[in-house]
This record gives C-alpha cells, sequence and structure tokens, in this order.
C-alpha cells in the first residue's frame, strides 16, 4: 500500500471531485427541467455548461501533476444530490420548488467550494502551481455561482416560496 502522505491526499481528494462533476452535470440538467422560473432554469443550464468546463479543466490538473484523470465514488455528492431529487418529487408543482432547488445547488456549491478551496491548498504547498491555478479558476466559478444563487433565492424563489399554493 502507498504511503499515506498530503500528495496522496490530494491525487485521492481530485479523483473525488473529479467523479463529483461528473455527477453534478447530470443532476443539474434534471434541476432545470424540474423548475419552475425560466431565470431558476437559465441559471442551472449556464452553470451545467459551467460545470462541464471544469471537468475539462479537471482533466489539465491531472495532466499537470503528472496523473492520468481518474474518478472514484464521491459518497458526500451523491447524497446531495438525492436530496435533490426528493425535493424534485416531494414539491413538484409547488410554490416553493424552485426555493428548495436553489437550496439543493447551494449544497452542491458549498461543497464544491470546500474542495476546491483545500485542493488549490494542497496544490500549492506541494508546488503545483500550474494545479493551483486552474483550481483557483474553477474555486472563483463555485463562488460566483453560489452568489448568483443567492440572489435568486433572495429576490424571486423565497418570497415565491411563501405564497399558498392556488
Amino acid at each position: 500500500m502507498a504511503q499515506s502522505t498530503l500528495d496522496t491526499l490530494f491525487h485521492e481528494t481530485l479523483k473525488d471531485i473529479y467523479y463529483a462533476e461528473r455527477k453534478i452535470a447530470t443532476a443539474l440538467r434534471k434541476m432545470a427541467r424540474a423548475a419552475n422560473s425560466d431565470d431558476v432554469k437559465a441559471a442551472f443550464e449556464t452553470h451545467e455548461q459551467e460545470t462541464q468546463a471544469q471537468y475539462e479543466r479537471l482533466s489539465d490538473v491531472f495532466d499537470a501533476i503528472g496523473k492520468r484523470p481518474r474518478g472514484k465514488t464521491c459518497d458526500a455528492i451523491e447524497g446531495i444530490i438525492a436530496e435533490a431529487s426528493e425535493i424534485m418529487d416531494e414539491f413538484k408543482d409547488s410554490p416553493a420548488l424552485d426555493a428548495g432547488l436553489i437550496a439543493a445547488a447551494q449544497a452542491v456549491e458549498h461543497y464544491e467550494i470546500a474542495r476546491y478551496g483545500t485542493l488549490k491548498t494542497w496544490a500549492t504547498q506541494l508546488g503545483h502551481t500550474d494545479a493551483a491555478d486552474l483550481l483557483e479558476k474553477t474555486l472563483q466559478e463555485e463562488t460566483a455561482t453560489d452568489d448568483i444563487l443567492t440572489r435568486l433565492a433572495e429576490t424571486l424563489a423565497n418570497p415565491k416560496a411563501q405564497k399558498k399554493s392556488a
């Protein structure tokens, strides 16, 4: 068995987020189809496209550290996506659906922000400057997406969710 080092932890966590990004893209497509508001649909569609680019960027990160791109099952993202599916089922045709979908998407964003922040720090510590730069770009995108989702929740989805169904 390989010695457990920061380099090993970095590589294992990179495989984890590589898997997660693929799952997130699929989930975002489903969430966009389920959303009631055109603005929420558009935000999910835009982020799905961005997620595809982030997935491809991760291949560049693997290349930068001399490893083959490969994922491993990410139990955390599986759980977050399962919760999003529950929201889609339980709140279908409800004015609260979009608020729930945004909350689920923000759970994904917060997970990604935590992962990318950690990976960037580790890459820097390990001297993987090119990988750190790529990870920083994705971290900035994830933070910007979280800000967009917050604005949509506060100005559109949450107020609508407070209204009773007709």
